[in-house]
């Protein structure tokens, strides 16, 4: 019964979902980049415990700040599990995403460990800064190379597929900051969403989406009528959901509509992605 409630706690203050679609999304460049089940398996096991990682430091590092503003969803601050075990879940988390990492490969696996340490970075300065940003761009923007090199035969992936990981991260956490700016900024977060204010940081956050899909679209060889049209679609649907947002941007609203936006890009990649040429 106890152990039931510690796995609870620690499952709820990984930050699930983004702990599983980040997860679930490399998995799928690592296949989409022509890996074998081994190396997709590998990888899975190395992203997953590096996002427990982030996830659970995240919520260590913050749980003062969290009581502060009586946050009900973090296990932590709630005192639902101790902060040793958490502590001690990270070293385990950091231990297997290092091991599993250089199974990749020493390219993709100090390349993925990066990745991690961007998060890191994140949680315990950059989020606080006008740099906020810069961690999500340029771990999410690792990504598809990580699944490149990876390959018996490491290569880098192509431009369009790094740029437009990197501009569907910035995306991400532009979008991630919105339902939580003002309780950030009770709390001294100010981080570059909380500097710009919400409705800015949705307009900044549709934008590279839109961005991430021209990419996508037009990037990998081969273009096809199909995947413009598919593309055109994105675009307009962007622009059509972007006038009710606006208008509510701190919304929880805006988020799960934006998450929705970014898993259409993600499926618009997983078409065009070409082994990520």
């Amino acid at each position: 019964m106890v152990a039931g409630r510690i796995a609870s706690a620690l499952a709820r203050s990984c930050h699930p979902g983004p702990t599983v679609a980040v997860t679930l999304f490399v998995t799928v460049l690592f296949a989409l980049a022509g890996n074998g089940l081994s190396t997709c398996a590998i990888g899975s096991v190395a992203v997953l415990s590096g996002q427990l990682s982030i996830g659970w430091s995240n919520d260590r590092l913050d749980y003062r700040r969290d009581q502060h503003a009586d946050r009900t969803d973090k296990p932590v601050a709630r005192g639902e599990v101790s902060r040793r075990i958490v502590d001690a879940a990270i070293v385990i988390a950091v231990g297997t995403s290092v091991l599993f990492s250089l199974l990749l490969g020493w390219r993709a696996g100090l390349l993925h460990l990066a990745a991690v340490g961007c998060g890191w970075l994140y949680n315990v300065w950059l989020k606080r800064t006008a740099l906020s940003w810069l961690p999500y761009v340029l771990a999410f923007g690792s990504l598809p190379a990580i699944a490149t090199l990876a390959l018996p035969d490491p290569r880098v992936a192509g431009a369009w597929a790094l740029a437009g990981a990197a501009a569907l991260g910035l995306a991400g956490h532009l979008t991630n900051a919105l339902p939580d700016l003002q309780d950030d900024l009770d709390t001294g977060v100010r981080g570059l969403p909380h500097r710009l204010g919400a409705r800015p940081s949705l307009l900044m956050a549709l934008a590279a989406l839109v961005i991430a899909d021209v990419l996508i679209a037009l990037g990998p060889p081969g273009r096809s009528a199909a995947a413009l049209a598919v593309a055109g679609a994105v675009v307009v649907l962007t622009a059509l959901v972007a006038v009710p947002l606006l208008r509510r941007p701190a919304a929880r609203a805006s988020f799960y509509v934006v998450i929705a936006l970014v898993a259409l890009e993600l499926v618009l990649l997983v078409w065009r992605g070409h082994r990520l040429r």
